[in-house]
């Protein structure tokens, strides 16, 4: 039997061009494409599906509800292209024992955290997936 697996999530924004502008000018996915009437951004075997709806507000409510994380290789440089279009910051980018972590609003207003781990930090997550 198949196990379920998280493949997408709709983002709702009153401006979805902008919004989908925003995440593919900083973050570069592997395709962006405009199906019927969404605009589908795929992160990795991750699909970020985004819709115009008129039953939300033009800023995110409740920002800290749903949290979108993206492992990142190089967070400095996603965190320069996040300045250059003005973006706000949460928590501005910080490194903690090798590690690197910001979290940052979208135009929406939606959290969105980069992250980029050290090479010994994933190796000791694999190492931890692998003893299970």
């Amino acid at each position: 039997m198949k196990r379920p697996q998280l493949d997408s999530m709709l983002l709702a924004s009153t401006d979805p061009d902008r919004l989908r502008d925003w995440y593919a000018a900083v973050l570069d996915p592997a395709d962006s494409n405009t199906v019927d009437h969404y605009r589908v951004l795929r992160f990795g075997g991750f699909h970020l599906l985004i819709d115009r709806r008129d039953d939300v507000g033009p800023e995110a409510a409740d920002p800290a509800r749903v949290i979108l994380n993206f492992d990142v290789a190089d967070a400095r440089a996603v965190a320069g292209r996040m300045d250059e279009r003005g973006t706000e910051w949460v928590a501005p980018l910080e490194e903690r024992d090798g590690n690197f972590f910001a979290t940052a609003k979208d135009p929406d207003g939606n959290y969105v955290q980069v992250i980029q781990l050290s090479e010994e930090h994933l190796a000791a997550m694999e190492g931890a997936q692998a003893g299970t």
